[in-house]
């Protein structure tokens, strides 16, 4: 995991998804991240019924329809909801993003081999969310 770069995240074409998160990013540190995701406003909730949030058919709508090429994907369950969720945006070409310290599963072993899955297979970005530096076009 490449913890110690900073990563420059085009604010234009980028979304954040929260996967299986039901609570208002109301923990000790969030103020910053919040913060720094605010330029991304809009916020979508949706129920999905299958391990992988991508095939919600109103999430890949409005996902086409914001011309999104970029997902920062964070949640619970990394090793299941995660991990799923990666592998359908890596398979719509999506560039990933996918913060090591907003993902958890129900083991730490788990959550360390879904990491290496996201970062070796599916060619997600992994930093911790102090790393991700969003930017608005020049």
């Amino acid at each position: 995991m490449r913890a110690h770069t900073a990563i420059a995240v085009p604010v234009s074409g980028t979304a954040l998804l929260l996967i299986d998160v039901i609570n208002d990013l109301a923990f000790e540190g969030s103020e910053a991240l919040v913060a720094q995701a605010e330029p991304m406003a809009l916020r979508l909730a949706t129920l999905k019924r299958r391990a992988s949030a991508a095939g919600i058919p109103t999430l890949d709508t409005l996902l086409e329809a914001l011309r999104i090429r970029r997902v920062i994907l964070t949640g619970i369950a990394g090793n299941i909801c995660v991990l799923f969720t990666t592998n359908d945006a890596y398979m719509r070409d999506f560039k990933i993003f996918a913060p090591a310290d907003c993902i958890v599963s129900n083991t730490p072993a788990d959550n360390d081999h879904a990491l290496r899955q996201l970062e070796t297979v599916l060619k997600a970005n992994i930093t911790v969310s102090m790393r991700l530096v969003f930017r608005t076009a020049a």
